[in-house]
């Protein structure tokens, strides 16, 4: 029997925020993030769940899959597997996984079916294959992409380093399937000590990290440190970043004088009281106004070199969506299109793009309008965990006949709802399937939703959907905002209507509702407008603080438990808590305290 479709699997190995990519005849069939599914976030290691799961929700085997195309910004991946067979590194292969990768058929395999390619190549092929535009530019800024040795694409002659630098910035063209690198920015090796040399690094995403580290005490807080930037003064913090004359990055080393606050882990401390805080939001601020005018200044450079109208963004610096927002408007491009998932899970999709375009030689015939690549969950797989004794004594679910109309009157009536659809969606935002919806209305949600519910710090500012077509009139700018990429400032006239999504400098970070591209959300919306003249909800991912964004109905279930959410939406089901909870979930909790004590303290056999 002749095989009925070609298979490309894309996978982003090893380091943080492992990642699989499964093209079915060149259109993305499924993608998953390692954490969606093991609950660690920013999960490394390993990538066996991710195969897994794409294979099973496609219903093949990896006998099936006609290539193989992986990354891994360390070093390649042949090379990295092989020094893992020595090297005890639990960051990246921890003990409990030897010895499946041992026994996986892709863990040191060498064949023209299974390729590696380098990292800011497939960041760029993250962007551009999926874009809407047949022509145009990529703007790739990250923390750290592969060793000048490894990198596989040409570049200009002039953009010197030493074998050694690591990539930080990368400027492309393309015109159909045909990429060209105009331009790459180096990071030469620094010193450093328990392997922080990557925070010295003159490069921009590293030093979006460092400060990141300095502040928060963890170097992947960058999307917290942007909601912290506003709260900042002007200029009390000197430069971080400039430019010089000649278009080179200047990144000042750091002194004893004017940073000697850095977050101390204290367990008997108070973050938000902390008496750095006033240093802290001052740093933020220089940070972020450091990061977008260089953004800024590269995407105009790179419009005026080439005179394209179409820009595309990926790679870590592009989840900035203050940043993007200002490219979007003021850097001269007609359309600009950022990728969803453009931090490293994205890479899977660059690398099942490169072997799908590069390898085997296709062309271009998927576009990326939606997010939602995650596999479906079925009624019955729902109404499963709803049936499990210790949620049914504690639950009542009803099915509701118009689901969109009866969850706006709940949430008009200021509950919050765990809303749970169709396919889970692709990258760190949740838009709307994996998603926390409340009323925008009244500023003390945003309270209630940061304290209840998620857990986190209170200057912390929550995202809105909007009907597109009624966008332009609630926000300012003309550029579309699908993906939840790009803040914008909000209209005055409306600052007062929609108080809980206005940022402390006026602005939201938004995304845009089609009903071609997610019907139920769009319908719940206008549901929403009819009752209250407001086409606009806060959304939030489905998650708390410090936990993954939920993939399956049993996470959904979990979060909805154990959290302050009013009632949880599942597909056409609506789950409230009874009167038993509060006396079952207290219960319950005290028995998984214990487990999980009992699991940390045990002798191994």
């Amino acid at each position: 029997m002749p095989k009925k479709h070609t298979y490309v699997l894309g996978l982003n190995t090893y380091d943080h925020d492992v990642s699989a990519c499964l093209l079915r005849d060149g259109a993305i069939a499924f993608a998953i993030a390692k954490e969606r599914i093991t609950r660690a976030k920013h999960a490394s290691g390993f990538y066996k769940e991710v195969i897994d799961y794409c294979l099973e929700a496609e219903g093949i085997t990896l006998d099936d899959v006609d290539l193989v195309v992986r990354n891994c910004y360390i070093l390649p991946v042949s090379e990295m597997e092989e020094r893992l067979v020595y090297f005890d590194a639990p960051g990246f292969l921890p003990e409990f996984e030897r010895d499946e990768a041992a026994k996986h058929p892709l863990y040191l395999k060498h064949s023209d079916k299974v390729v590696t390619i380098s990292h800011h190549l497939a960041h760029a092929y993250s962007a551009f294959a999926v874009s809407p535009f047949g022509d145009g530019v990529v703007m790739i800024v990250d923390g750290v992409g592969s060793y000048r040795s490894d990198v596989m694409e040409s570049f200009p002659a002039s953009d010197t380093a030493t074998a050694l630098a690591r990539e930080s910035e990368s400027y492309y063209r393309f015109n159909g399937t045909t990429l060209e690198c105009l331009k790459k920015v180096w990071m030469e090796p620094d010193r450093g000590f328990l392997s922080d040399e990557f925070y010295t690094m003159p490069g921009l995403g590293a030093l979006y990290s460092r400060a990141s580290t300095y502040i928060f005490g963890d170097w992947n807080k960058c999307g917290e440190l942007m909601g912290l930037a506003p709260y900042g003064r002007r200029d009390q913090v000197k430069h971080l970043l400039e430019l010089t004359d000649d278009g080179k990055l200047r990144v000042p080393h750091w002194n004893a004088t004017d940073f000697k606050q850095p977050y101390v882990l204290d367990v008997a401390g108070n973050w938000e009281k902390h008496p750095a805080m006033r240093h802290w939001e001052d740093l933020a601020w220089r940070t972020q106004d450091d990061t977008e005018n260089v953004l800024l200044a590269r995407a105009r450079w790179l419009r005026e070199t080439t005179g394209a109208k179409n820009l595309c963004m990926a790679g870590g610096v592009a989840l900035n969506c203050v940043a993007n927002g200002r490219v979007a408007r003021e850097a001269g491009f007609e359309n600009v299109w950022v990728q969803p998932a453009a931090g490293d899970d994205g890479i899977a999709i660059g690398c099942a793009y490169y072997g799908w375009l590069e390898i085997l030689k296709q062309r271009r015939a998927f576009v990326m309008d939606h997010a939602y690549v995650g596999r479906r969950y079925s009624d019955q797989d729902a109404a499963k965990e709803l049936k499990k004794f210790l949620v049914r004594i504690q639950v009542d679910a009803v099915r509701s006949e118009n689901v969109c109309r009866d969850s706006a009157k709940l949430l008009a009536d200021q509950k919050v709802i765990g809303w749970f659809q169709n396919r889970s969606e692709f990258g760190p935002r949740a838009l709307g399937n994996r998603s926390l919806l409340a009323d925008p209305r009244k500023p003390e949600m945003k309270d209630i939703l940061n304290s209840r519910v998620k857990h986190r710090q209170a200057f912390r500012p929550f995202a809105p959907i909007v009907l597109a077509e009624r966008m332009k009139e609630i926000f300012e700018g003309e550029e579309d905002s699908p993906f939840m990429l790009i803040a914008k400032p909000v209209r005055p006239e409306w600052r007062d209507k929609i108080p809980a999504i206005v940022h402390v400098d006026g602005t939201a970070r938004v995304q845009t509702v089609r009903e071609e591209t997610n019907p139920m959300l769009y319908r719940l919306l206008k549901e929403f407008e009819a009752l209250t003249d407001v086409p606009v909800l806060i959304n939030t991912s489905f998650n708390i603080k410090g936990e993954p964004i939920v993939e399956t109905p049993q996470d959904a279930v979990n979060c909805f438990l154990t959290t302050g959410v009013d009632h949880l939406v599942m597909h056409d089901t609506i789950v409230s808590k009874n009167a038993m909870h509060k006396v079952v979930a207290p219960l319950v909790n005290i028995y998984t305290d214990v487990r999980t004590l009992v699991a940390s303290t045990a002798q191994p056999a």
